[in-house]
């Protein structure tokens, strides 16, 4: 027997007197769980639990399949306090025995958080009709025990839409993309092949983030030829970025472009490769904090 699942045991023997177990949980009449997306970009799960908060589990496009969850409480502990993640069975299936899905520790101020591995069991247990259930000892007063538990009606079908939106989301993220740098062929406008692929990528996840406010777009060059030749051309660089964007469906005033010639290079121009590194659009994409 491990020393988390002895601890919950502890936990559900019979208290004495001046203790308490307070339960938190959703019943059969008000178990609601909500399902809403941001298409292609994060998908969310939600499930009140009266008197207390609520359960969020939250995927967004990334090149792993991420899986986050948070219990969002109204009233966060003041102290780190140790708590046991269950799956119980609900009291209309008797006989089930309880099973330990992980330990974990709540921080002082922040809401409850578990990894990756132990939200997708989670989820495993409610497609199977289980309640995930955190014990914990109250942190206002030790003595006492908490049990927060998620119950399972209602969630089938919101949970088939949250699986096909996990479907679809892009497979890459916001951090993925948020500063590109573009690479051009010699004296031109031409971006490189691989370039074409990173800027489609900056199009697409523009397309679908509402949240993205302002995409600057500076444009620069090697030092071969003068520098007013070179401002000019750095110019245009960033500008066919610009309409690139434009094209595919985003508003000019969310893009803002700066040629900067050959000034602020990034490495010295002694040689072909060093130029070329040079010869460069930096994407960057502002969202709010």
């Amino acid at each position: 027997m491990t020393r988390t699942l002895l601890s919950f045991l502890c936990l559900t023997v019979s208290f004495s007197a001046a203790a308490e177990l307070r339960h938190y949980r959703a019943g059969l009449e008000n178990s609601q769980w909500q399902f809403s997306q941001s298409p292609r970009i994060e998908c969310r799960l939600e499930h009140d639990i009266p008197a207390y908060g609520k359960a969020v589990f939250v995927s967004r496009a990334g090149k792993d399949l991420n899986m986050a969850f948070t219990l969002d409480m109204w009233v966060k502990p003041d102290s780190a306090t140790k708590a046991v993640l269950m799956s119980n069975a609900p009291q209309w299936r008797p006989g089930i025995p309880a099973r330990e899905i992980t330990s974990l520790t709540y921080q002082k101020y922040f809401n409850g958080e578990v990894p990756k591995k132990a939200a997708w069991s989670m989820l495993t247990e409610l497609e199977r009709g289980m309640e995930p259930t955190f014990y914990y000892g109250d942190w206002y007063e030790q003595r006492n025990q908490v049990a927060v538990g998620l119950s399972a009606v209602n969630f089938g079908n919101k949970y088939s839409d949250f699986k096909a939106c996990l479907s679809s989301l892009l497979p890459y993220s916001f951090e993925d993309i948020a500063f590109t740098v573009l690479s051009y062929h010699s004296g031109g406008s031409e971006l490189t092949e691989f370039s074409k692929q990173q800027l489609a990528r900056v199009q697409e996840y523009l397309t679908y983030d509402p949240e993205v406010e302002l995409v600057l777009v500076d444009g620069y060059t090697d030092s071969h030829g003068g520098r007013s030749v070179n401002k000019r051309v750095s110019e245009r660089r960033a500008g066919s970025v610009k309409e690139f964007l434009m094209a595919k469906g985003i508003p000019e005033e969310r893009i803002l472009t700066t040629g900067h010639g050959e000034t602020r290079p990034v490495g010295p121009n002694g040689t072909r490769e060093e130029r070329a590194l040079n010869r460069r659009v930096v994407v960057r994409i502002n969202k709010p904090m």
